[in-house]
């Protein structure tokens, strides 16, 4: 259904460092910076992408959304641990299982606010 997602950056090069770091931790590659400005992390057939608004006003982090990352509970950790060395802040409950859930969730949010989520359901 989604070809991409893109999320607003006041800074590019700080984004890139954060996401650099935790992607690896999946297999994801390192990002490249395109001619227009806006950093860009092709991986598994999806973009994901992170740009200076268009319209000159701050980037801001979306409230209540949250974008979701599909990985293993080992790679949920190290991913977990990749953002907050590198500019990411902690939110919720430590990374882990969710009691009535059959997700095993870790939650941070990038240098700009955004909420992100590693995601595995637990059995796959």
């Amino acid at each position: 259904m989604f070809s991409h997602v893109m999320l607003g950056s006041n800074d590019i090069a700080r984004s890139k460092a954060f996401y650099d770091a935790t992607f690896a931790t999946f297999g994801g590659p390192e990002g490249f910076v395109d001619p227009a400005g806006r950093l860009v992390y092709p991986h598994n057939g999806g973009i994901f992408i992170l740009s200076v608004p268009i319209n000159g006003e701050p980037a801001c982090a979306a409230n209540g959304g949250t974008i979701g990352f599909a990985m293993t509970p080992d790679q949920a950790d190290a991913w977990y641990a990749a953002g907050a060395a590198n500019g990411g802040v902690p939110c919720e409950d430590p990374p882990g299982p969710r009691e009535g859930s059959p997700y095993y969730l870790a939650y941070l949010r990038d240098p700009d606010g955004n909420k992100l989520c590693a995601l595995n359901v637990i059995g796959s």
